[in-house]
């Protein structure tokens, strides 16, 4: 049996609820499983003892998908985002143009986008759940050629930003977009925290060992390495490659990745993770990875 959709694979997920201490008035509510805390029970159950439960964290729910068009499937699009109230949607291959302008509008959320000039195949797209502050950024090494976005959303306590970037690499895309492309995910990777999500097309990079077959697809990976970037998605997003990526400087930020089913038609999977939302939190320590150093090159000639 394949994966089923995430609309599907979350109805009816409920936890039943433990009766065994303090299952009448009082009893503590547990929503969500982040971190652990200590946690007495009221005044009045007697025979309760401290339990370690798990208590919610600010997170956001998120989707991500190529569509491979939108035509016809904004209606499921919608019908999804209902039933599991996601905080962030982000598309690639929306093929659409200005007279989608209306059609794909979703209520409550602010929509991003950035439509193919001159060809109705492309296009990116990103939703995200309103009130939430955010904007759309221009970055100093901005590429006319290049289909992507990025947007900064502020946190709950304006503590922190969370950059989060939308990306379609066409299968043949030339090196001078490759590389104007790259400067951009260089600059972006300097913010506290940055969550870029795209179609790149480059099926040949085996994420886990840091091998690739063609010079493009080695430039993207160094990019990642050299700026301490990380790449989430671990299995095939479409004929069995990884071609959907998320890349990230925080991972400690990403949880609860899950990949199956689709968008309609589309041979893409949708990959749904959440985000955790308080960036004053957030203490990041970025080191060196010595397991992928190149140690010919710290050797050095000795003289007699």
């Amino acid at each position: 049996m394949g994966p089923q959709p995430v609309a599907q694979r979350h109805a009816g997920d409920t936890a039943a609820q433990s009766k065994s201490c303090g299952d009448e008035l009082g009893a503590p509510q547990v929503v969500g499983a982040n971190r652990e805390a200590s946690v007495k029970h009221p005044k009045g159950n007697k025979g309760c003892s401290s339990v370690q439960v798990t208590r919610p964290t600010a997170q956001m729910k998120c989707l991500y998908t190529n569509a491979c068009s939108m035509e016809n499937k904004q209606e499921e699009l919608e019908a999804t985002v209902l039933l599991e109230s996601y905080d962030l949607i982000a598309l690639t291959e929306t093929w659409c143009d200005e007279s989608h302008d209306s059609s794909v509008a979703i209520d409550g959320y602010r929509l991003f986008r950035r439509d193919r000039r001159g060809n109705r195949r492309g296009g990116i797209a990103l939703y995200i759940k309103k009130p939430r502050q955010c904007e759309e950024l221009s970055l100093k090494n901005s590429h006319e050629q290049v289909e992507n976005l990025w947007v900064r959303i502020r946190d709950r306590g304006n503590k922190g930003n969370l950059v989060v970037g939308v990306c379609y690499r066409p299968p043949d895309q030339g090196e001078p977009t490759d590389k104007g492309f790259l400067l951009q995910l260089q600059e972006a990777s300097r913010y506290q925290a940055l969550v870029l999500l795209g179609d790149f097309n480059h099926p040949d990079i085996c994420w886990k060992s840091s091998t690739v077959s063609c010079r493009q697809s080695r430039r993207l990976l160094e990019c990642t390495e050299g700026n301490f970037l990380s790449q989430v998605i671990d299995s095939s997003t479409q004929r069995d490659a990884t071609w959907d990526l998320m890349v990230t400087n925080a991972r400690e930020l990403i949880g609860d990745v899950k990949i199956g089913g689709s968008l309609g038609c589309s041979d893409h999977t949708l990959v749904e993770f959440t985000v955790l939302r308080d960036m004053g939190q957030l203490s990041i320590v970025r080191t060196l990875n010595f397991r992928k150093a190149n140690f010919q090159l710290f050797k050095v000639s000795r003289t007699p």
